[in-house]
């Protein structure tokens, strides 16, 4: 854990309420993305992010320190966002690109669109979205901890009480599924 927020953590559970306000600061934009990979209403994003502090704040005298503070917030994170799924009925999805948020991520694919290369790349992201939700939870969950949000192999198996060779696995034959499912659009086309 960074020793920023070792310091935060203990003035917290000493009562010091800026101190956890700036937990807040500093993690809320990725625990709300954690979030919004399962639910895709940005209210209920906010709602659930803000019982994750909830609950991370009623918690935090039983955190122990043994790994970092975001990779234990990641996990009541993604807890909430489950159990408000279960609770609504509805199978979780984790997609990490929405369609409509392809400008954002990647500008470049906007320059010089032809029809047929916005067909051929709708249906590339629907193909994508498509193999990443065909994955199974486990190996989904650990390839968007990696290579979204950039967590080491060591954070996730925290993350998900599992031996880091597990996710060292888990994460190759995901993308060995992706890679697979994918093949049309990773060949050059003639």
């Amino acid at each position: 854990m960074s020793e920023g927020d070792t310091i935060l953590v203990q003035r917290t559970i000493r009562g010091d309420q800026k101190a956890f306000e700036i937990l807040v600061r500093r993690y809320q934009t990725k625990i709300a993305a954690v979030i919004a990979r399962e639910v895709r209403d940005p209210d209920k994003v906010r709602d659930l992010t803000q019982e994750t502090f909830i609950k991370a704040y009623r918690a935090l005298k039983s955190f122990r320190g043994e790994s970092a503070f975001y990779t234990w917030l990641y996990r009541i994170a993604a807890n909430t966002a489950k159990n408000f799924l279960i609770s609504r009925s509805r199978v979780p999805t984790e997609n990490d690109v929405a369609l409509d948020d392809v400008d954002q991520v990647a500008p470049q694919l906007r320059h010089h669109e032809t029809p047929e290369k916005l067909v051929l790349r709708d249906e590339m992201f629907h193909n994508l979205d498509k193999a990443l939700n065909g994955l199974s939870d486990s190996m989904r969950s650990v390839l968007i901890m990696r290579d979204v949000d950039g967590c080491s192999y060591e954070e996730i198996a925290k993350a998900l009480s599992c031996p880091i060779g597990t996710v060292r696995s888990r994460i190759y034959r995901a993308r060995q599924e992706i890679i697979e499912n994918m093949q049309e659009y990773l060949e050059p086309r003639v």
